[in-house]
């Protein structure tokens, strides 16, 4: 082992604690989808160890979405810089940190967010610590965390900051959440997110019923017709996933509507995706109905380029030669921001956070040693790349 490795992984051991008492500190800040005010007290958090590091950093506020925290240290330095990245918002709303608070048991840490994806982002903080620590001044490295990736950036520009701040940058590892077989996710599905909104008549179901149009039984037609556009070998499904619709059953319902998910593997799949649905929209079964069709918040596909194999390859090596186990190359549905660092052109590897399960519900649960594992990983590719 080089001297720098062994130092910065010394670091690491020596900050242990303070990584736990870190992880704990940030779990217990509310940080759900939808709240704005605890995200960005996350944000301020992390922006002042980032700061404290003598990194140059900003925060990059919205107004109805979580703040983006965009830090940089060693921006003069010689060679094309790296980008650790993720997201500070968690899946779990409001109140889930009273009823499932941090703890540890027999090595498992517990808690909103734990796995996906606060321990990832802690993590990665102490890479960078531990590189400086050691002089690391090689290539730049840049924090990019957003504040609200699991509402897929439905209120802010998120996407096309990652993509401007990414450009010109050597790899971008982002520490979402990490899988316990020691896959790294090398390609994600986009997802699309589409409203279909029915507008019937009402009449009374008992004495009327002739003179009304049922906004649900056309919707239910549309359902079905959504449900058969999946097409498994092209890697496209659709899933209606809420319905809503109706007042009382003494009513011929005059509105209903539905949330559709799509994941997609091409995105270049995604304007037929939307010609398919409007298709559907526009067919008429109950007539007198009429149906409108919103195209909402999305997030592009990660595309599996060759840059992104190499870095799996450099990833890959060193992981083998430090005892983390050998990875294998993971292609999952689920989309992050790993889409738009690989769109500006770089070499991205995603699910390099700690590891664990369950992620998105109460049983979200994170491996503690995996904490110290992956800073340690992070520093050995960075230090691989050159």
């Amino acid at each position: 082992m080089n001297n720098k490795k062994q130092q910065a992984f010394q670091f690491v051991d020596d900050h242990c604690e303070e990584m736990v008492s870190l992880w704990k500190e940030v779990v217990s800040m509310e940080g759900g989808p939808h709240e704005k005010q605890g995200i960005d007290v996350v944000a301020a958090r992390f922006k002042k160890i980032l700061d404290d590091e003598g990194a140059n950093s900003h925060l990059v506020e919205f107004e109805k979405a979580g703040s983006m925290l965009i830090a940089e240290i060693g921006k003069n330095r010689p060679k094309p810089g790296v980008i650790f990245m993720g997201h500070m918002d968690t899946a779990r709303p409001a109140g889930a940190i009273a009823e499932h608070p941090f703890t540890i048991k027999d090595g498992i840490a517990y808690g909103p967010g734990v796995l996906d994806m606060k321990g990832g982002i802690v993590a990665a903080l102490y890479a960078m610590k531990a590189l400086n620590f050691v002089g690391y001044d090689s290539r730049s490295i840049k924090v990019l965390l957003a504040g609200d990736e699991e509402v897929l950036h439905a209120n802010s520009n998120a996407p096309e900051i990652f993509i401007d701040e990414a450009r010109g940058y050597a790899a971008a590892f982002n520490m979402e959440t990490g899988f316990v077989d020691d896959g790294i996710v090398v390609g994600r599905k986009g997802v699309a997110r589409i409203m279909l909104e029915v507008k019937g008549i009402s009449a009374h179901a008992g004495n009327d019923p002739e003179n009304g149009r049922s906004a649900i039984l056309e919707i239910a037609h549309k359902i079905i017709a959504v449900q058969n556009l999946t097409d498994l070998e092209k890697g496209i499904t659709f899933n209606v996933g809420v319905m809503q619709g109706g007042t009382t059953s003494t009513s011929v319902p005059d509105y209903a509507k539905i949330f559709i998910d799509v994941r997609y593997k091409n995105p270049d799949d995604l304007p037929e995706i939307i010609k398919q649905v409007e298709k559907v929209a526009d067919k008429i079964y109950i007539e007198g109905t009429t149906t409108h069709v919103a195209f909402m918040d999305g997030i592009k596909p990660m595309k599996t380029t060759d840059g992104v194999k190499q870095l799996f390859e450099i990833v890959k090596k060193a992981s083998e030669e430090n005892g983390f186990g050998t990875p294998y190359e993971k292609l999952v549905g689920g989309g992050s921001d790993s889409a738009y660092t690989v769109l500006a052109g770089v070499p991205t590897v995603c699910a390099m956070g700690v590891k664990g399960g369950r992620n998105h519900s109460p049983e979200e649960y994170a491996v503690v040693e995996s904490l110290f594992e992956r800073a340690k990983l992070l520093v050995a590719s960075v230090l691989k790349l050159d």
